[in-house]
């Protein structure tokens, strides 16, 4: 089968996870911190209920795949097909009742990530790619999904989730980038990604991601025309420090100056 053969089941996954997700969000949440007391990174019932849904459903219809989940870790991880589930991508804005979050259902095929969404059940929206194309349905109607030209950061609109959440030294050299591009913004999440794939955003800099944070966003990048490398212009599925551009000459320039010593 080829990934876009999986493509009803992921619209399956997202359906039903968005259902389960939907009646916690705006509402008084129990939240658990997993962090502990050095920090805060909240879960909520809704991650978990709605990662357990996905996770029945692929071990129901594909019982030979894998699957690595935020909240529930992974099993199979050596088969050909793996799932990487993150089902509230952005649960600090979904506790906070923002809708700047959204579920991230992956495909990987020997490790490479071949088809990719971003569901925000909210909204009414879902952001597909697989490398090749990406495409947009939603309240706005079906369109593709495709980045525009940007040649200078001077140019650029640039989105993080929060510089707060990078080291010191990574703060700094994001903080080099910061004072070049038109405009930075913080938050965003996964949507700061499909806002590049949509053409709308140019660059995106993270730091301290993990596969699951990533895996669903590579092919809805690429598939626009876009990039997503590591800072040191590597394959960004294993996570870390992550860079998105849609155009190649910003991304470039990014690294570079991620990079200087200066």
């Amino acid at each position: 089968m080829t990934a876009i053969d999986f493509a009803a089941f992921v619209d399956e996954l997202a359906t039903v996870s968005g259902e389960i997700i939907l009646p916690f969000f705006r509402t008084s949440l129990v939240v658990d911190n997993k962090a502990g007391p050095r920090g805060f990174d909240p879960v909520t019932a809704a991650d978990r209920a709605a990662e357990s849904a996905m996770r029945t459903l692929i071990d129901r219809n594909f019982p030979e795949h894998g699957i690595l989940g935020e909240e529930y870790g992974s099993e199979r991880a050596n088969a050909e097909y793996v799932w990487v589930l993150d089902p509230i991508d952005g649960t600090k804005s979904f506790i906070a009742g923002m809708p700047a979050w959204g579920t991230l259902i992956a495909l990987t095929r020997f490790g490479e990530p071949v088809y990719g969404m971003m569901h925000q059940p909210f909204i009414r929206e879902r952001f597909t790619g697989d490398g090749n194309a990406a495409s947009y349905r939603g309240p706005a109607g079906p369109r593709v999904l495709e980045v525009r030209s940007c040649a200078a950061l001077d140019h650029a609109m640039m989105f993080t989730t929060s510089p707060l959440l990078m080291n010191d030294a990574d703060r700094a050299c994001f903080g080099k980038v910061e004072q070049q591009v038109r405009l930075s913004r913080y938050g965003g999440d996964c949507y700061a990604y499909c806002m590049l794939a949509a053409g709308l955003v140019d660059l995106v800099i993270e730091t301290e991601l993990k596969p699951h944070d990533v895996a669903a966003l590579i092919p809805i990048i690429a598939g626009a025309g876009g990039i997503m490398t590591t800072w040191e212009n590597g394959p960004a599925q294993a996570g870390g420090r992550i860079v998105a551009a849609g155009d190649p000459r910003v991304h470039a320039q990014a690294l570079e100056v991620l990079n200087s010593k200066v």
